[in-house]
């Protein structure tokens, strides 16, 4: 991925927040007639020797899975807030621009053993069902239910490069007030672009 300097995030802390927080990716690989690619949740687990894996799980009837082998490098994209930027925002005449967050990650792909996915499968679940008002697990579920799981192939990715693009008007300090007031005015992705900005700044 193409960062221009201003917008490199080396921070690890705040890297691995917004991969936790935007834990939906996109996983790119080589297929026999070009580049593959699924959206996928994509968990993302730190091993205490600080090594960083991926977890997730192919849809058994989507052919992307069989195109890629044991050691395979792979690609996974992860996306943030992204927001239109008006030069009209400025204090000087310059043409407009987007703000944007997003992390690219490669690294080398690996099939899960049964048991293994089943471990992941349980996380991913217990994870996103822990604010429920009546969260489900799959402790609870029934034999039949838990027949579907034979639909679908789990896999693990150890990162092997990390790229992050924090785009948030680094350059131009004496417009983020106004920047910030019509972001946050607009909600939504433009909102947390904004408090993005903030944060950044320490406001």
């Amino acid at each position: 991925m193409y960062i221009p300097s201003a917008y490199r995030n080396e921070n690890p802390a705040e890297i691995l927040k917004f991969l936790k927080d935007n834990a939906f990716g996109i996983l790119v690989s080589t297929g026999p007639s070009g580049p593959m690619a699924t959206h996928l949740p994509l968990e993302l687990e730190e091993k205490k020797d600080q090594t960083l894996v991926l977890k997730g799980h192919f849809a058994r009837a989507n052919p992307q899975w069989r195109h890629i082998a044991d050691a395979d490098e792979v690609l996974c994209i992860f996306n943030g807030p992204h927001a239109y930027v008006s030069s009209s925002w400025y204090q000087e005449e310059e043409v407009p621009t987007w703000n944007y967050m997003a992390v690219h990650l490669k690294g080398v792909y690996r099939m899960q053993t049964e048991e293994e996915l089943w471990e992941a499968l349980h996380a991913l679940v217990d994870k996103y069902e822990s604010d429920s008002e009546k969260p489900v697990s799959l402790h609870r579920m029934s034999r039949a239910t838990l027949a579907q799981v034979r639909g679908i192939v789990g896999f693990e990715i150890r990162v092997t490069r990390l790229d992050a693009a924090f785009k948030l008007s680094q350059g131009r300090s004496q417009d983020h007030p106004k920047i910030i007031e019509e972001l946050q005015a607009r909600g939504g992705s433009a909102g947390a672009i904004a408090d993005a900005m903030k944060a950044q700044s320490g406001a």
